[in-house]
């Protein structure tokens, strides 16, 4: 069949207009994309500024990010790059000499490090929930989630582990998730405190989010599946918007995660194997039942978003995936709109150009959520560039360029600031 135009990819696209944008991200579900968020409220009432990573990745922004969203409260959002992504910008160091994130202006005054900045979000506006941060309830909740840290980083990131080793490991960690399952069901409702989510869960999201994706690929452990109190916990999580907008996939964290912890290590056992693999190149999901995810969200929405996301920056991504696999750019074009065909509501099944299959695979490898989508939209995304790439007659098996483990600088953004 033949390859559509992007005119026509773009008569099916959700809202690309910049206003109506603006309007959805300030005042609609939680949004990577954001860079104002009001409520329903007006700009005027903005008290605070939120310094996050351009990439949406960084866990410690991940935690303060959800508590204005769970509260609230009207804010703006300043993006800076990560250093394993990208040349920090000057401004920001020039503001924060460490250049360490989050930082947070409330007031005008800076606040930095995260603990401190939810204590004094807290002071200012409130805690979420009956118990503030410093409430010894949630100081030994706190405690916790660092124990668990440490022995998820003892498993996830020690070399050269023997095969008892491994179990050890591993049963140190299930003790302590185990602990935190108890927790759960200490009180009534779904979360730590309650039927709502208390500042105390959201300490606890970022980690064990990261914890799911790597022990997954790592080690062929599914945490959901082990823990079904955990996994009760996350699909709580699953039903909020806020939550799902923040949300990021076993294949993102899976692959950052290694330069920001100096290196994860596979176990080698043949279940791992099987789900990296899984976890790379799909189908997805992964399992069954899903273990990313229990939300299922409309597939229809999910096709749209993911077209949108591209047709939005589908110059700056022709040209990396040309220059990735040295091609021209219009066979890489071609290539594009072929694998967008399957995005449609009636989807066409159409041939690549000869010898593009690697640039289809570089661009699956790299999409990165929730920064450029919600994790439904980038599975769809991910499963139209290779079913595409498997097309290609000359070589459907052709790789793109592998991931470093050194650093993510194939995710610069550079080229897509300022047209998120």
């Amino acid at each position: 069949m033949e390859v559509p135009s992007w005119d026509s990819l773009r008569q099916w696209a959700g809202p690309l207009e910049h206003e109506e944008l603006v309007h959805q991200r300030c005042h609609g579900p939680t949004s990577a994309q954001a860079t104002l968020r009001l409520f329903g409220q007006t700009e005027s009432s903005v008290r605070v500024t939120l310094y996050r990573d351009h990439h949406a990745w960084c866990p410690y922004c991940q935690k303060i990010w959800l508590w204005l969203e769970e509260r609230r409260i009207p804010y703006r959002i300043r993006k800076v790059t990560m250093f394993c992504y990208g040349q920090k910008e000057a401004w920001f160091t020039r503001l924060v000499p460490s250049g360490m994130l989050p930082a947070l202006e409330l007031d005008g005054r800076l606040i930095t490090e995260s603990d401190r900045i939810l204590g004094t979000l807290e002071q200012s506006f409130g805690p979420l929930g009956p118990l503030g941060f410093e409430d010894p309830t949630v100081l030994q909740l706190r405690q916790l989630e660092r124990l668990l840290f440490r022995a998820w980083c003892q498993w996830l990131c020690t070399p050269g582990l023997s095969a008892s080793d491994e179990q050890r490991c591993r049963q140190q960690f299930q003790r302590l998730a185990a602990a935190m399952e108890d927790a759960l069901v200490s009180t009534p409702g779904s979360f730590l405190l309650g039927e709502e989510p208390v500042t105390a869960d959201l300490v606890f999201v970022p980690y064990l989010e990261r914890m799911g994706a790597s022990l997954a690929y790592y080690k062929g452990f599914l945490l959901r599946q082990e823990h079904p109190g955990i996994h009760a916990w996350f699909a709580a999580l699953e039903m909020r918007s806020t939550y799902r907008g923040t949300q990021s996939d076993f294949h993102t964290h899976a692959h950052d995660l290694p330069p920001q912890m100096g290196g994860c290590h596979a176990s080698g056992t043949p279940q791992q194997r099987q789900l990296a693999a899984a976890i790379d190149v799909g189908p997805w999901p992964v399992g069954e039942p899903d273990p990313e995810t229990t939300w299922s969200g409309p597939q229809a929405a999910a096709a749209q978003e993911a077209l949108g996301r591209v047709l939005r920056h589908a110059p700056t991504l022709i040209r990396r995936m040309a220059a990735a696999t040295a091609l021209e750019s219009p066979p890489v074009d071609a290539a594009l709109r072929a694998a967008l065909a399957l995005l449609v509501p009636v989807p066409a099944v159409c041939e690549p150009p000869e010898g593009t299959a690697a640039a289809l695979r570089y661009l699956r490898d790299r999409i990165s959520v929730p920064r450029d989508m919600g994790l439904h939209a980038a599975r769809l995304l991910r499963g139209a560039l290779e079913a595409t790439a498997r097309l290609d007659r000359s070589d459907p098996d052709a790789q793109g360029p592998a991931l470093t483990r050194q650093h993510r600088r194939d995710q610069d953004p550079i080229g897509f600031v300022g047209s998120v």
